[in-house]
């Protein structure tokens, strides 16, 4: 079993997750990306999959469906490989959330409502 580790840049991470879920997707990847450079590297690809999400709702806002569809899918291969609550992430959700627009996409449907990064407050380490 992989031992992970706390994020390095809690103060970053948690400004990241309040962009995403302010809708502000192009900002909150920038930030998660200061955090995914210096991240132990048994957490690189859970933060690669927060950002490829962010990225992917961004292109989805500018009307590229194509890239959106794409970085979804790879965000929730990325994520697949982690525990619920690592970092306090709700990750069944987010990736039930990933599911329905990534099948939205597929089928040309009408987008669900855009997902968002829930955080376990018991699950998340203090500052």
């Amino acid at each position: 079993m992989v031992n992970y580790a706390v994020v390095v840049d809690l103060s970053g991470f948690r400004r990241g997750i309040d962009l995403f879920n302010r809708g502000e997707f192009f900002d909150a990847h920038e930030v998660l990306e200061d955090v995914w450079r210096p991240a132990p590297d048994e957490e690189k690809k859970f933060l690669q999959g927060l950002i490829q999400v962010a990225v992917g709702l961004h292109h989805y806002s500018t009307g590229n469906k194509v890239g959106a569809r794409s970085l979804l899918a790879r965000a929730d291969r990325n994520l697949s490989s982690y525990p619920e609550g690592l970092q306090g992430v709700k990750l069944a959700a987010l990736r039930a959330r990933l599911a329905e627009w990534i099948l939205a996409l597929d089928n040309g449907h009408r987008a669900p409502p855009l997902p968002r990064i829930e955080i376990a407050n018991d699950l998340t380490p203090e500052l």
